[in-house]
């Protein structure tokens, strides 16, 4: 497929590019930083794009089989975060102007305000509380692609947190919801490699189980 990658110079996207390439797919890549991205291919293209414009999206999704996004912003103390939603609704717009319907996107578990009450107490009560800028965010963009995105097969990837760990083979388990519980309803764990994110968001180009739907992973 010819994929365009939001947050590429990211290391969650990063990792997916590489797997991308070496699964055969054509991967443009479209960065505020070009030099930040380390990766190198023939089937790799990597352009300077303003990525809350749709304008300067547009013409580059064109011919591409579908848009996905690793970017990430960082938590703000006093005042809102609005990236998750300005960079969604450009591309949005942009992918409808290039005739792209499939969009990929990750955010996090407990997005949704509530979800954290059964996380253990240093996520409830420190770790969550520090990040709700981000994820109210995350939770704003995944209600915009809920209630105005009828035309797009969009899909929510959710993971745990993240640690800096290639893709393994490690079965992935998932959950429409906001994060994966085990059978007594309590979170099954805390973090996940990012390979094994990009891993799982690379499936998704050939599965239509979660199409149109939010899915919380992580892996056994």
């Amino acid at each position: 497929m010819k994929l365009a990658v939001l947050g590429a110079t990211g290391q969650t996207g990063q990792n997916l590019v590489r797997q991308a390439l070496q699964q055969g797919h054509m991967v443009t890549a479209l960065v505020r930083t070009p030099s930040k991205l380390t990766v190198e291919h023939d089937n790799l293209k990597v352009i300077e794009a303003n990525i809350f414009s749709e304008e300067s999206l547009s013409a580059h999704f064109k011919d591409h089989d579908a848009v996905i996004s690793c970017l990430g912003f960082s938590p703000a103390f006093f005042s809102y975060i609005t990236g998750y939603t300005d960079s969604m609704k450009a591309a949005v717009n942009a992918m409808r102007q290039a005739k792209v319907n499939r969009v990929i996107a990750m955010t996090s578990w407990y997005t949704e305000p509530n979800s954290g009450t059964q996380s253990f107490y240093l996520i409830r009560f420190f770790l969550l509380p520090m990040i709700r800028s981000v994820l109210t965010n995350m939770h704003q963009m995944e209600t915009f692609l809920q209630q105005n995105c009828d035309d797009i097969n969009w899909t929510v990837v959710r993971p745990p947190g993240l640690r800096n760990q290639p893709a393994s083979a490690k079965e992935f388990l998932t959950h429409e919801g906001y994060f994966v519980p085990d059978s007594s309803g309590y979170p099954v764990g805390n973090s996940v490699g990012r390979g094994d994110v990009a891993r799982f968001m690379l499936s998704l180009l050939n599965s239509n189980t979660w199409v149109k739907k939010g899915v919380a992973m992580t892996t056994k």
